[in-house]
């Protein structure tokens, strides 16, 4: 393969000359054209075939154009064209190469910083989850507590004198529906601690949000906050599940944060919605003790936080999740208290890395 790449690159350098002294013939521009030439193969082809174009243009502009003057011009007038002409292609090609390193460097930068966002956004998520050991153990223990208690339950109905099975069956059942219900929410667990490269697929936002209001569900009880949803019927969108998960766990927690030691109500409202221009829209709504006076526009700059606990990373890091899903991320306050974030996503398959 690396073979033919340099057949065709170099391939490119020797055509081009030939169509430029083609074209420069018969209008008697060959400066034009062979500068040309040479810019499209230190563009296209690199360092070497740019100067086999220079090369070859330097030979065709000395055998057919270097004494093509009417009247002949003068011998050192000439010597000096034909120098201008090898300086300005050897110029250019230097200039392309330059151009080209440049953009390499920036595709590795840009690797690198892809590489760090995505290190960063798991240990992000991974303290997340840390903070949570407490209400996950609850979470998990639930379903295993009533796997138990159904097994016993079926152990004495087929126990009994005249053991009745159909009962003994429904409660087998629901040990089933038990056991697979804790390992699905241990797998969840699981996938927000893998260190995977993004994984984009088609994701049902719907479902992401109540997969994060099971595992938030015994944290938000314990702060006595009820959570309400208003989720719409909208159409699934190309995403890395696992980012998603994190966005709106992140954005959750915040508000049942903001909401653990205010009077009065306290409840959580996620909504759902389509819109008209190919894109949804997700609200998480609270009410806390809302965004923060006369720092409303720095609440997702890196390291900004009002959390004796936080890193200020959270919104940061999830607003940087959401625009590489070609999203937007913002907050405003709610009246009469509390904070909303609206969260914006493409409903078309094109994805923005």
């Amino acid at each position: 393969m690396k073979v033919l790449s340099n057949l065709q690159r170099y391939g490119l350098a020797t055509i081009s000359c030939g169509v430029a002294l083609v074209l420069a013939w018969p209008i008697d521009a060959p400066s034009s054209c062979f500068l040309l030439a040479v810019t499209a193969s230190s563009l296209f082809g690199g360092l070497g075939p740019g100067l086999l174009s220079v090369a070859l243009t330097a030979l065709a502009f000395e055998h057919f154009f270097l004494w093509r003057t009417f009247p002949p011009a003068h011998e050192t007038a000439t010597f000096l064209r034909f120098v201008v002409f090898i300086i300005a292609t050897l110029l250019i090609t230097a200039l392309m190469e330059l151009k080209r390193r440049v953009e390499q460097s920036r595709t590795r930068a840009q690797e690198a910083l892809r590489l760090a966002q995505s290190d960063l956004a798991r240990v992000n998520r991974v303290t997340t989850m840390g903070e949570l050991t407490a209400s996950l153990a609850h979470e998990v223990n639930q379903p295993i507590a009533a796997a138990v208690t159904d097994a016993n339950t079926c152990l004495r109905w087929l126990t009994r004198d005249q053991p009745d099975v159909e009962e003994a069956r429904e409660a087998a059942s629901r040990v089933v529906k038990d056991a697979t219900r804790a390992a699905e929410i241990i797998s969840r667990v699981r996938l927000t601690f893998t260190k995977n490269t993004p994984q984009r697929e088609l994701v049902d936002v719907n479902e992401v949000i109540k997969e994060m209001i099971v595992l938030l569900r015994n944290e938000a009880s314990r702060y006595s906050i009820s959570v309400r949803t208003e989720l719409s019927d909208i159409p699934q969108i190309m995403g890395d599940r696992v980012q998603l998960q994190q966005v709106m766990m992140n954005l959750m927690l915040n508000a049942i944060d903001a909401m653990k030691n205010v009077e009065g109500t306290r409840e959580l409202v996620i909504k759902s919605q389509g819109l008209e221009d190919e894109q949804l829209v997700l609200v998480v709504s609270d009410t806390g003790v809302g965004l923060p006076p006369q720092q409303a526009d720095q609440i997702f700059n890196a390291f900004f936080t009002t959390k004796s606990h936080g890193t200020g990373m959270g919104l940061r890091i999830s607003r940087s999740i959401v625009e590489s899903h070609g999203g937007r991320l913002w907050a405003a306050e709610n009246s009469p208290r509390g904070a909303s974030f609206y969260l914006t996503l493409p409903t078309k398959l094109e994805t923005h890395e």
